[in-house]
């Protein structure tokens, strides 16, 4: 059984910035089976659900991870440092589990995978990956997204 690190608001949980989850069907459809490592990097890094939104800003999650970039949220608080210990904590566990791939969620500042919000707070996209995602690609971990598997089908 393939062992999968998951974005756990993809599954159900409450746990997204604004207190809801972005549960794919496609996701649960198609991964049930397999053994679904759940990973909320921002809860994991101490920050509470629901949370003032938060983006990347002067980079992308890799310049995050070099001290490049901040995460700051939408009422201007530096929250980098909860988004780094979020991202080391989730890698120490996809490594504990042995998983060399992941599902997480679009356009998350942690998570998000090829494309996030590009720190102007206005919803316009970058082709950047989020601080976990950068950290998990690092380290050798496949990623993909929610999106990427509901375009399949």
């Amino acid at each position: 059984m393939k062992k999968i690190v998951i974005s756990a608001c993809l599954i159900g949980e409450k746990c997204r910035y604004n207190g809801l989850d972005s549960e794919s069907k496609a996701v649960t459809n198609r991964f049930g089976g397999d053994s679904l490592i759940q990973i909320c990097p921002e809860q994991m890094g101490g920050l509470p659900t629901p949370r003032p939104a938060a983006e990347i800003v002067g980079g992308d999650g890799a310049d995050v991870l070099d001290g490049r970039a901040q995460v700051v949220t939408v009422d201007g608080e530096d929250k980098t440092a909860a988004f780094l210990a979020g991202a080391y904590r989730a890698l120490e566990i996809a490594q504990a589990h042995r998983a060399t791939y992941a599902i997480l969620k679009s356009k998350s500042p942690s998570c998000g995978c090829g494309k996030i919000y590009d720190g102007s707070f206005t919803g316009n996209l970058t082709g950047s990956d989020g601080v976990t995602a950068a950290l998990f690609r690092r380290h050798g971990i496949e990623i993909i997204t929610e999106e990427d598997i509901e375009n399949e089908t």
